[in-house]
């Protein structure tokens, strides 16, 4: 798994799974570009601090990343105490916005990894309404979609989800055909990061018992990190529109 001369930018490098990350695609021999809201702690390449929230500040940045790149790896997002616009905008709308932004600049054989979330299995119960949102053009056709079509608070963590998972596949269809580039997303169940107590409230007592009950114990970033790495790497070459449950078995239990 090797990375040596590519370059990967890496969304949310400040902590948990996209520091981890980081730290790994460096290990590997990767040229790591950071992106994040907050100031890092860690070794990198190069680092912009960006909104991710916001269209002009994606643009911003994209015209200060390099001319080609390898892979890039969003790993950014809030957890469903945000509002349903913060949510709404940094772990699908702004995802989307820097992906396509970037896809003219991606190697062909390179890739899109998305980190979902085993909270986004039920896409195919809304696959109408998530297709539907997948074919707006833009971040503003996306927010205007959603405000017709408003989300509620309690479960707009697993909505966006849902809907990551679903861009990912329709991404994965068209972007490999006619630029060679795969599109890939990982589905973690719970993780040891700093926003796992935020996940213990959005979800509410009962369900996180009912879950700790089904699993060894949540993931450490770095395991995750793994899977996000190998997929960037040539030995996932042909690996493409792929959800790849990284959660220590904890969706299989549902069987």
């Amino acid at each position: 798994m090797k990375l040596h001369g590519k370059t990967l930018v890496i969304t949310g490098v400040s902590s948990g799974i996209g520091a981890e990350t980081a730290r790994l695609a460096r290990y590997y021999g990767a040229r790591v570009i950071g992106v994040d809201r907050h100031p890092v702690n860690l070794t990198l390449d190069a680092f912009h601090q960006v909104d991710l929230a916001d269209p002009a500040s994606i643009d911003a940045l994209a015209v200060r990343l390099p001319a080609r790149i390898d892979a890039l790896a969003n790993v950014a997002g809030v957890p469903g105490t945000a509002s349903v616009d913060a949510v709404a905008r940094v772990n699908y709308l702004g995802l989307r916005h820097l992906s396509e932004a970037l896809l003219p600049r991606i190697a062909p054989g390179g890739g899109v990894i998305n980190v979902a979330s085993i909270l986004g299995a039920d896409w195919p119960q809304r696959l109408d309404l998530h297709r539907e949102l997948a074919d707006t053009a833009g971040f503003d056709s996306g927010v205007q979609w959603l405000e017709v079509h408003p989300v509620p608070q309690a479960t707009c963590y697993q909505y966006f989800k849902e809907a990551l998972i679903v861009w990912t596949a329709k991404r994965s269809k068209d972007w490999f055909a006619q630029h060679s580039v795969r599109v890939n997303s990982v589905a973690p169940g719970p993780v040891f990061t700093p926003i796992l107590g935020d996940f213990v409230t959005m979800l509410g007592p009962e369900r996180v018992e009912a879950d700790a009950a089904k699993m060894k114990r949540p993931a450490y970033a770095d395991e995750v990190a793994e899977a996000i790495v190998f997929l960037a790497s040539d030995s996932a070459r042909w690996i493409n529109g792929v959800n790849l449950p990284v959660d220590g078995g904890l969706a299989a239990t549902a069987i």
